[in-house]
Order: C-alpha cells, then structure tokens, then sequence
C-alpha cells in the first residue's frame, strides 16, 4: 500500500528539553489542531513530581518525575494521563484517551487525518527485561524503563510506521510496523489523540 502520511508539526527536543519527548510531542499534537503553543510553555505547565520522597518514587500517571530540563539531576518522564489533562486545557471536549485500544485504533485515527501521541521506548522494539525496574510508589509498584519515549505517530504503510520523533532530526521517520507495535503494547498502548 501507498503509505499514509499526515503532514504535521516538527520539532526537536533538544538542547533545552533532555527528558521533555512527551511535551514536544503534544506541543506537536495540539499543532496541528491549530493551537499555537511550543514545548516550552507545555514543560512549565504539565505536573511534576519529585522523583523520590523518602522511600517512594515518583508516579508517571501523577505528573512528570523528576527532572525534564537536565541529565544533571534524577528524572525520568511522565505517562498519557498528566498529558491528557493538559491537552485538555488547550482543547476542552476534544481530547480522546485510546490507551488500551488495539493497534488499529492508531491507524484508523490515521485515516482520518488525526495524528496520535504515544508512549514507545526509544529503540522502538520490545525491550528485554534487564531494561526495566519496579519501583515503589505511592500508588503501589511500578514497572518502568529508563527506554521509555514519546512521539507522534503521523502515518502508516504495510511495513512501517511513520512517527515525527523529538529526539531525531527530520519528520516522517520510519520504523519497523511490527517492532513499533510490540514497543506500544509494551509500554502499556499508551494514546491520545483529538477531534475535529
């Protein structure tokens, strides 16, 4: 098949955003809806975390952890739900959580000319175990990856899936379809996307 490609918004996360793929990635999503906001702005205001207190890690579905802004300090990143909330600012009654949904809910949203953000790693394949840890949190365990990464899914093909990817340095990058959707799966098919 012909691949199907969005034309969206791209930019990269670095240098000001070492840890900051998830923001970029909406700032891109909430571009191409029209709304005129960078990913700086986005970083001050999505919720934060402190990485750790006393005995207990920070949550990814109760803000970002830890540090965005440098290497320097602990920090690791943030899951759809925080992202959600704040895309929800910019866009009331349009922003649709499809975490959970199947693979396909990804291409169909494709088709109709919507962008999807995720939640992938950064090899964009399954990870093997030695790559994740548990974490204590307030909220009980959580099983995480220092791999985790976020991009905006932009188009599709038989073979590939094609993603504008903060961390490289031109849209449109493919991936491997199969691998990128064992990624997905993985990371907990983790998506939004929005309405017309």
């Amino acid at each position: 098949m012909t691949p199907k490609i969005i034309h969206a918004p791209f930019v990269e996360q670095m240098p000001e955003l070492p840890r900051g793929c998830e923001v970029t990635s909406l700032s891109l999503l909430l571009q191409h809806a029209g709304i005129h906001v960078d990913k700086m702005t986005l970083s001050r205001e999505v919720k934060k975390v402190p990485f750790k207190e006393g005995d207990c890690f920070g949550h990814l579905n109760d803000g970002f952890v830890g540090d965005m802004y440098s290497f320097e300090t602990d920090g690791l990143g943030v899951y759809h739900s925080p992202i959600k909330k704040l895309a929800e600012r910019y866009l009331p009654n349009k922003i649709v959580d499809i975490t959970g949904s199947e693979t396909e809910k990804i291409y169909h949203t494709i088709d109709q000319g919507l962008p999807v953000w995720i939640v992938t790693n950064d090899t964009f394949k399954e990870l093997g175990e030695e790559h994740f840890k548990t974490w204590n949190t307030r909220l009980g365990e959580l099983r995480i990856t220092y791999r985790m990464h976020s991009v905006l899914v932009v188009g599709y093909d038989d073979d590939h899936v094609y993603i504008n990817d903060p961390l490289y340095h031109e849209p449109n990058r493919a991936i491997d379809r199969h691998d990128f959707e064992k990624a997905w799966e993985q990371m907990g098919r983790q998506a939004i996307t929005y309405i017309k």
